[in-house]
This record gives structure tokens, sequence and C-alpha cells, in this order.
């Protein structure tokens, strides 16, 4: 027995004489995960969040800082935002206000643990707060294009987003508010929309002098709310209506273009804080030449009806009058909506000095490619099936 344990303490001590030669190459502390470590301190820039990779390569797997709190990341742009917030390993707090089923597909975007859906009420305050207790960033995506019974255009667009900006100043320890508006906003916009758009970007300025405004244009992707609508009433129907004459200029964007031009003003050292940005496409089209490239897309020969403006001003009407007045609700407007025909009567493009996505570093994409591809969904007989562009020979022109 003493031989075996004389035997055991001088591998113990080779073993210990091994490790100590380790400590000499390769530093090493007891301390090394403790939160007094400085290399876990807090890195938050007091100029924005930017460079803010504390652990990992930057990856889904790491540990980017970011404790975003997105509003409104269950709608169309929310899911491309956090899709690319969770990409670099950031934690996404997803408030809800629906069933359990409204921020399901936004769990799967990012590691165990990183989107945290929380179940929460706008008109509560209490439970606003809750949802920003441990968000070092706000992101405000909140936004309708069309009124309900229970809520209207003043509230959701801009009660909504003061009240998000002055819980941010008394938290104190947001270091990013974002303000995501709408291009064309402005207060002599004949559109109420866009007047209370126009008025949530002053009140969050008020508020929070550096907080960054972006001023997307009509957002196009696989769950938007135009070519989608266009494509299913013209299959349903024959044709497409086109509001006046379809002469009126916007740019449509990319919706994934969006999303990246507010991570990419998140990630910054500061520089877009307090600016106001107007995110539009790189080709401006007319409403009648975006319907053109949607029939290309779907195949189908394109068949219009011209709605003079005040016909469809008042085709819209009906719903705005009733709204208020009957016992339940009405259906959402699709095509008629009374909100965007006045808005449509001007046209919405970036201003010439406005800060645009070159100045966040990036190049949008034109639509005609891929950002539209989700429309071969309507082509009749399947993707590959449908009359081309070259098939579309006018029978009077045959020998």
């Amino acid at each position: 027995m003493q031989a075996v344990s004389k035997r055991v303490g001088r591998q113990y001590l080779t073993q210990s004489s091994s490790i100590s030669s380790l400590k000499s190459i390769y530093p090493l502390s007891d301390h090394y995960y403790g939160a007094d470590r400085p290399k876990y301190g807090s890195t938050l820039a007091t100029k924005g969040v930017g460079h803010l990779v504390r652990k990992g390569t930057g990856g889904r797997s790491s540990v980017s800082g970011i404790v975003a709190a997105v509003f409104g990341s269950t709608g169309f742009l929310g899911r491309y935002l956090v899709q690319q917030l969770a990409k670099m390993g950031s934690q996404v707090l997803v408030p809800f206000r629906g069933s359990e089923d409204s921020h399901r597909h936004l769990k799967l975007m990012g590691d165990l643990g990183q989107i945290v859906p929380m179940k929460y009420n706008p008109r509560d305050e209490d439970s606003i707060k809750a949802v920003m207790a441990k968000a070092n960033v706000v992101i405000n995506l909140i936004g309708r294009d069309y009124e309900t019974r229970n809520f209207s255009f003043e509230e959701v667009n801009h009660s909504m987003a003061q009240q998000l900006a002055t819980i941010s100043k008394e938290h104190g320890g947001i270091m990013r508010f974002i303000q995501v508006s709408c291009l064309g906003a402005s207060s002599s916009s004949p559109s109420r929309f866009l007047r209370t758009k126009a008025a949530a970007e002053e009140a969050v300025l008020s508020e929070l002098p550096e907080a960054t405004i972006l001023r997307p244009a009509v957002m196009v992707g696989t769950e938007d709310r135009i070519l989608n609508r266009w494509a299913f009433f013209a299959k349903k129907y024959g044709f497409l209506p086109l509001v006046g004459d379809g002469s009126t200029k916007f740019q449509p964007v990319y919706v994934v273009d969006v999303a990246g031009a507010i991570v990419a003003a998140l990630k910054d050292d500061g520089t877009s804080m307090g600016k106001i940005y107007e995110l539009g496409g790189p080709e401006v089209f007319t409403m009648h030449q975006l319907a053109e490239l949607m029939f290309d897309t779907i195949r189908e020969w394109p068949r219009y009806v011209k709605v003079p403006l005040p016909i469809a001003k008042a085709m819209g009407a009906p719903r705005e009058i009733l709204l208020n007045k009957v016992p339940f609700p009405l259906p959402n407007p699709e095509i008629f909506n009374r909100d965007q025909i006045l808005a449509q009567e001007t046209d919405t493009l970036v201003s010439e000095n406005a800060l645009t996505f070159n100045d966040l570093g990036l190049v949008p994409h034109k639509l005609k490619g891929y950002p539209i591809e989700f429309l071969i969904q309507f082509r009749k007989g399947g993707p590959n099936y449908g009359s081309t562009v070259s098939e579309r020979v006018s029978p009077d022109a045959w020998p």
C-alpha cells in the first residue's frame, strides 16, 4: 500500500508540475468566467451600440451584446429584422398581443433562448416597461395603413410611438432607439396615415433627439401588401383596377434591404443617431409599370380597368363612414383603401438631398428577379406554366 501511495503521489506531483508549466505559458485565472473579469464587463458604447460583439465569431451562436426589443416584430418587416438580428447573435425580445401562433415562426430564427416572446398590451404601460426592462435597444415597427374599430391611425402610428420614446427615455439604459416611419410622411399630406407618421417622428425626436428615423418606401417581398393583392385580384377577377391613370410615381424597395438598413444603423459608431434616412429602391416605377411587371411575372395577359380618382375615393368612403357606426367589424380594405388613394394623388420619391442606403453603406436590390420571384405561385398550372412575353402576340398580327 505504501508503494502504491508513493507511486500515486509521484504521478500527482508530475501532473502538478506539468500544470504549473502550462500556466507559465498560458496564464489561467480562477475568475476567468466571473462577471468581474474585464473581458465580460459592459462594452456598450456611449454613442450607440456599435462593435458590441463580446463572445464568439459573430454568427448565430455568438453573443453580440445587443438585447433588442422589437415592437411590431410579428408583422411583415419584423420577421426579416428579427432574422438578421438573430443571425448575428443578438437577443430579440418579441412583444406580441395576439395568440401564441403569432410569433411561432420567429423562434426558429435564433439560437436557444435568443428569441424571447413576451405577451404585452400596447395600452398597458406596465407591460411595455416589462418588455423593455432588460433591453438596450428599442426598435419600433408598429404601424397600420388602415383603421379598425379598436385602433385609430392616431393611436397606432402616433401615440404608441410617443409612448415608447417616453418609456425609453425614463429607462435610462436604452442606447439606441430606431423609429420606422414611412416615405412621404408629412404634416401637410392629404393622407391621415402619412400625417400621423409625421407626428410620430416629431414626438420621438422631441423625447429622444438622438433617435434614428427610417422612412422606407412601399416594401415588396414574399408577404407584401401590394403585389400579392394585385396578383390575387387579377387571378380572381381577370383584371386589375388602376386608380387614376396609373401615372403616380414611387420607389418600391425590397423588404430585406430595409431590415439590413436597420441593422446597419444599429451597428454603426453613432453616426446615424439623430438623423432621418429615406429608403427607396434604385428604380422609379409608375403604378402602371409595376402592374406590368406583376403581370409579366405571373404570365398573364395584362387587363386593366382605370378608375378615376373621384370614383375610387367614393368606393372607399363607405368603410370609413360606417367604421364606428355599426356594431360589427368591417372587412379590411384591399384595393380601395381611401386613405391610400389620397396618398397616391402625389408622387412618393426620395428627396434630392436626403440620406439614403448609400449613407448606411448598402446598395438596394432591383425588383426584377429574386425580390418578386414569390409571384410565380400565382402562375396557373405551376411555376413553369403559362404564356411568356414572347408568346403574347396579337392574333391580328398573324399572317
